[in-house]
């Protein structure tokens, strides 16, 4: 077809014409003489749009009286001529699609150029992170949400446990190592095998607020021979000022027989090109973490058990969690009055979906009446099962809120009266 449209560009036909002689042409025939011209003969008359004629009654009728009406007729019914631009298909629809294409192109584009209008709004508007450090630390930087701060109007220290572990499996995703566990690599999948925390150190120097932009560095070390450590740093992300330093060790466990396991030599090969030859950025707290009882400790609340929303992927309940555990036989009077400071964790064992645990603090050093006057308050922590069985301990150290790390008065919430 196009060949024939481009043909026809370059060759018009003529037109139908009317032989006012009656002779040589037909009304309504095309004449191809002027191309292929036959001697001794007249032109050759090819009928266009050639139509039997209507009968009635088996008797031919014609439609025209006269000979103006016969041509008026036939004229009518007679299709444009064909050229170049009338057998073009049309374009539009193709042409609104590009169109559609591009703007959406250019939509996404300039999400990804993205930059910030002020130095303390979120760099990564996608949260995804880099490596940076020559490939061996992992940056993310992290909105306090208004749902991550609590009364006292700064970020829980759940909300900085929580960027502490999502940086971690970002830091293993990024760098190719992720397999089909939480956090796992390709190779301790295949052996079954996950990583479980068994020690943990967090210093708070100074709590965000809702807006702030906090940006996390973190890394691994190795730990012994069969261990794992992982750091993390925490900064303003405007100020850079240090915010929150943790320090963590970690061992591998098979996930089918919940017993710990040595580290393969596949998985070494692994993991070990992305240590980092460094001390911890938390000074290990050296003193022995004190196992509390009914008779030592002052506070205790029971009935504690996981909710299905408390596990992970690895079916036990995700280390976070047992932090508001630890905090919930915590004096409400040091709550109100003083912000968590310090904390060493050490884990025991991990607790299942239908466990009920119990949590138990004790306070040293300060008056228990008094707390709320106190300077610096440490507590010793003990989370148990029912049944005895150790699940963390931990310790925990307190400064007055309204110090130099104040964020302004906040009054106390009344009592209700009913």
């Amino acid at each position: 077809m196009v060949a024939t449209a481009a043909t026809s560009s370059f060759f018009p036909m003529p037109s139908p014409s009317v032989d006012p002689t009656g002779k040589g042409k037909k009304i309504g025939s095309a004449n191809f003489s002027a191309i292929n011209p036959a001697p001794n003969s007249g032109s050759m008359q090819v009928k266009a749009n050639a139509q039997a004629p209507p009968k009635i009654n088996g008797s031919n009728v014609s439609l025209a009286t006269t000979p103006a009406e016969s041509f008026k007729i036939e004229n009518d019914t007679q299709p444009a001529p064909r050229t170049f631009i009338n057998q073009l298909p049309d374009w539009s629809m193709l042409l609104a699609a590009i169109t559609t294409i591009f703007l959406a192109a250019e939509k996404q584009w300039m999400m990804l150029d993205w930059k910030p209008r002020r130095s303390d709004m979120l760099i990564d508007p996608f949260g995804i992170g880099e490596i940076v450090g020559d490939g061996l630390v992992f940056r993310q930087n992290f909105s306090i949400r208004s749902y991550e701060i609590g009364a006292d109007r700064s970020a829980s220290i759940e909300t900085l446990m929580n960027h502490l572990q999502e940086t971690a499996l970002n830091h293993v995703k990024t760098a190719g190592l992720l397999g089909d566990g939480f956090g796992s690599t390709p190779e301790m999948s295949k052996k079954n095998l996950i990583w479980v925390v068994t020690r943990m150190q967090v210093v708070v120097d100074k709590y965000p607020t809702w807006g702030d932009v906090v940006q996390v560095d973190t890394w691994v070390s190795q730990s012994g021979k069969n261990g794992m450590r992982r750091d993390w740093v925490i900064r303003d992300c405007n100020t850079g000022e240090i915010l929150t330093r943790a320090s963590s060790v970690w061992v591998m466990m098979n996930k089918l027989t919940r017993r710990l396991s040595k580290i393969p030599e596949e998985v070494r090969g692994e993991i070990e090109p992305y240590f980092v030859n460094s001390d911890p950025v938390v000074d290990e707290d050296g003193r022995k973490l004190p196992k509390l009882d009914d008779n030592t400790a002052d506070f205790v609340r029971s009935g504690l058990a996981p909710r299905w929303s408390d596990l992970d992927v690895n079916q036990h309940v995700n280390n976070v969690k047992y932090i508001g555990w630890i905090l919930e036989s915590a004096p409400v009077a040091i709550l109100e009055s003083h912000e968590l400071k310090s904390m060493t964790l050490e884990y025991r064992r991990e607790c299942c979906r239908d466990s009920v645990l119990q949590s138990l603090t004790a306070v040293s050093g300060a008056d228990i009446g008094n707390l709320a006057m106190a300077g610096d308050v440490e507590c010793q922590h003990l989370l148990r099962l029912q049944d005895g069985a150790e699940v963390v301990r931990g310790r925990t150290e307190w400064r007055p809120k309204y110090g130099e790390n104040s964020f302004g008065s906040i009054p106390r919430i009344p009592e209700s009266s009913g």
